[in-house]
């Protein structure tokens, strides 16, 4: 293979060093990463030693392992990672198990704004795409990003949200709303049965970011003929709690720490 002038061929190989280490692969002795990097056992303790002396590798005279020093090579890219960018590949995985759409959004005064959407097939006589913008109380994870706010925050919102009925079902008066927020922050979840629009159910939980604040909110939605809230409650609250966890593991890597956290 016909390599670019500009290409640094050791930069290669000592990537490839750090990458024979693996899950199935914690700790390799010399030959070993000779082998599988197809390097001379003399390059291969090369590469080893020069990885050592940087401290991303690690040595007890035998056996060679990484460091916790090679996570900060991710961290650069990590960093950089928007809420939409570390959800989207939980989300694909949750559509892919469930068979059902996925959103994320996040709130912005008293609407949801949808940053991330993975859709099964249209269920809305609205078509949802980035951006589009709903009534928090009325959607099941505006509920939760709602229920998350602090005492203060929540009042001045009902005072100032303009609370309409979209459907029969909608709730639409302060304190049942609030009534209800309660209860969603004692589950952890909302269920909203059609009251955004008939024939539409969702399911939401709230992403936290690292200092445990609701960074947006994760939905599965379903059109009612399809599911009932006893259902969506058994089949679909743990595999997205189960998303929501490894985004939140996620974005506890990406988010850059800030001074006093730990």
């Amino acid at each position: 293979m016909t390599r670019e002038p500009y290409y640094v061929q050791s930069l290669e190989r000592g990537l490839a060093v750090i990458r024979a280490f693996d899950a199935e692969h914690r700790e390799l002795t010399l030959s070993d990463v000779a082998r599988q990097c197809g390097l001379t056992r003399a390059a291969a303790r090369r590469f080893l030693l020069t990885l050592t002396d940087l401290g991303y590798v690690r040595s007890d005279g035998r056996l060679f392992s990484l460091t916790p020093r090679v996570l900060e090579l991710g961290y650069a890219f990590l960093g950089g990672l928007t809420l939409p960018e570390v959800a989207e590949p939980h989300m694909e995985r949750l559509v892919a198990e469930v068979r059902e759409s996925c959103s994320l959004s996040v709130l912005d005064g008293a609407d949801i704004v949808y940053v991330s959407r993975v859709p099964t097939s249209r269920i809305m006589r609205v078509a949802i795409n980035v951006g589009t913008r709903f009534p928090a109380y009325a959607t099941s994870m505006g509920r939760v990003l709602l229920a998350a706010l602090p005492a203060a925050e929540l009042d001045a919102y009902l005072e100032r949200a303009k609370l309409e009925p979209l459907t029969d079902r909608t709730i639409c008066a302060p304190e049942p709303l609030r009534a209800e927020l309660r209860r969603v922050r004692a589950d952890g979840h909302s269920i909203v049965d059609q009251e955004l629009e008939e024939g539409l159910r969702a399911i939401a939980a709230p992403i936290r970011d690292r200092s445990g604040a609701a960074a947006g909110a994760l939905n599965i939605s379903v059109h009612a003929a399809r599911a009932t809230v006893d259902t969506i409650r058994e089949r679909l609250l743990p595999p997205l709690l189960t998303a929501v966890a490894a985004i939140e593991a996620d974005l506890r890597i990406a988010a850059p720490r800030r001074p006093g956290q730990p």
